[in-house]
């Protein structure tokens, strides 16, 4: 299955009015969700507050759902493993240390923290809600002992961090729901936490056409825009192809720093 068709823009009134009538039945959902989230832009200017908000909002509902929109726990746990996997065989080994940013109810977070050496997981997230959830699926998975470490953040400077620590940094369905200002945030920043040869994996809504967004929570970006703007900030970025094999509507990107292209770990 793949990425989305990455030729659509979904804010496109055609689009939009072809989607309805495909699928009726969505139709009540979407339009709650898009007075819901009216309703929180108004109450929580600049981003980061609104998606929080957001956030609080699908966890009361669904953790599962909150970083997914989809209830399913089987779905949960197969991106969760899908996304372990991947990296495995990139390959992440024990004694690696790896940052999650957006590391939400641990859907993959949890099998990270039982592949790594005690005390090599980091976890951050903008939302306390979730990280409360986060704390439930440690002890519900029985993970206490690996001393992983959650942290909630306001941004993405990394600035609490070490400089040179992390052998991996993962974002999943970060900058989905990222405009381009925390997009570059990250990218500014996230080379300092690099380890000599480490690298930063996201996935990101891929799209060919205009670059738009879908309600301030879903943002579509081209390749080579994020491409371009990662070499603004000392860093090379490539297109995974083979995560393209993979059922999953994203597409992936791997970052390194310019200097240490040449010794990715494992790649």
């Amino acid at each position: 299955m793949g990425a989305a068709d990455p030729f659509t823009n979904r804010r496109n009134l055609a689009h939009r009015v072809r989607y309805a009538l495909r699928h009726p039945e969505r139709v009540p959902a979407h339009t709650r969700r898009a007075a819901r989230d009216a309703w929180l832009r108004l109450r929580h200017p600049g981003h980061i507050a609104y998606y929080r908000a957001v956030m609080a909002a699908d966890t009361a509902r669904s953790p599962e759902a909150a970083v997914g929109h989809n209830p399913s726990r089987e779905r949960w746990d197969e991106i969760g493993r899908m996304q372990f996997d991947y990296l495995v065989g990139h390959g992440l080994l024990p004694h690696h240390r790896m940052l999650e940013i957006g590391c939400g109810n641990l859907r993959a977070g949890r099998l990270f923290v039982d592949h790594l050496d005690t005390g090599h997981y980091y976890g951050l997230d903008i939302s306390p809600a979730i990280l409360l959830a986060a704390q439930d699926t440690l002890v519900r998975e029985g993970l206490q002992s690996e001393l992983p470490y959650l942290a909630l953040v306001e941004d993405l400077t990394f600035d609490f961090l070490p400089a040179g620590y992390f052998d991996v940094v993962h974002a999943h369905s970060v900058f989905s729901h990222s405009p381009p200002h925390v997009v570059e945030q990250c990218f500014a920043h996230v080379g300092r936490v690099l380890a000599p040869g480490g690298f930063f994996d996201f996935t990101f809504n891929r799209t060919e056409g205009r670059e738009h967004q879908v309600l301030h929570e879903d943002f579509y970006y081209r390749t080579g825009t994020l491409i371009r703007l990662a070499a603004r900030h000392g860093l090379q970025a490539r297109f995974m192809d083979d995560w393209e094999l993979l059922p999953h509507r994203q597409s992936k990107m791997r970052v390194t720093v310019l200097s240490d292209r040449a010794r990715t770990v494992g790649s």
